[in-house]
């Protein structure tokens, strides 16, 4: 579980709520029609931009990517160097009985015992980097249309509430509901946009490089094993991939 995102999530919630109770009656910032315009309206908007599978499949994957914790590189490095050992003193093919924590490194040790040269292995993995990363893009951008268009139908809530409150001048008890309308609806929509919608397209992002930079980890790992180096060797190799101070050697 993320608890940076749940934390930042709670806390926005809190401060707009303690804001909100501090300025005098709670239920004047609820108004159903401006819900109906905002929430609506991006739905709407989005369904119209993508098709409905990818949304649906957006809403699946944005839960995992917050749910499902992403392996330290440092721990796929420790485990490259124990799948090492194992392959110089047991040979490669006794690698097809370890018990793997990742699949994509499962897919790439398969594709070495099965005996397929190193140009192809490289290149199905790198397939297999690039269509997640064009998937998890979809992700994204479905997130960050929904971003775009919860402000602007905020807009377009305040505008149909100032167009009924001109036209009802004369009738001074229905010219406040008509301004409810028309302010509450900016802010429903900046709310969306600014807690929900664009900090999830942000995290899905991170989440996606992450899961990259552990992905081209873990094809140099697999070039080092096919090669046959050393588990100092293959240390050295991979840890590039982490920041200098975190390049402990457990040989």
């Amino acid at each position: 579980m993320d608890f940076g995102t749940i934390a930042g999530f709670i806390l926005g919630v809190l401060l707009m709520g303690t804001a909100i109770f501090l300025g005098g009656n709670a239920l004047i910032f609820f108004n159903f029609p401006s819900v109906i315009i905002v929430v609506g309206g991006t739905l709407a908007s989005t369904f119209i931009r993508f098709p409905f599978k990818d949304v649906v499949n957006t809403m699946r994957v944005a839960a995992k990517a917050f749910t499902r914790k992403i392996q330290p590189p440092e721990e796929l490095i420790d485990e490259f160097i124990k799948l090492s050992h194992v392959s110089r003193k047991e040979g490669i093919l006794m690698l097809e009985k370890y018990p793997f924590t990742d699949n994509f490194l499962r897919k790439g040790i398969f594709l070495c015992v099965d005996g397929y040269d190193k140009d192809f292995i490289q290149d199905a993995l790198e397939k297999d980097i690039k269509l997640t990363v064009e998937r998890h893009e979809v992700g994204q951008a479905i997130f960050r249309s929904a971003g775009e268009a919860s402000p602007a139908f905020g807009m377009i809530g305040t505008l149909i509430g100032l167009v009924a409150m001109l036209a009802n001048l004369k009738e001074p008890s229905k010219i406040g509901p008509a301004m409810a309308v028309a302010l509450i609806t900016t802010l429903y929509g900046a709310l969306l946009a600014y807690l929900i919608f664009l900090p999830i397209a942000d995290k899905l992002k991170l989440r996606s490089m992450e899961e990259e930079l552990n992905k081209r980890l873990i094809i140099e790992g697999i070039m080092g094993i096919q090669s046959g180096l050393n588990p100092r060797m293959l240390f050295e190799l991979l840890g590039s991939f982490l920041p200098q101070q975190n390049r402990k050697s457990n040989l």
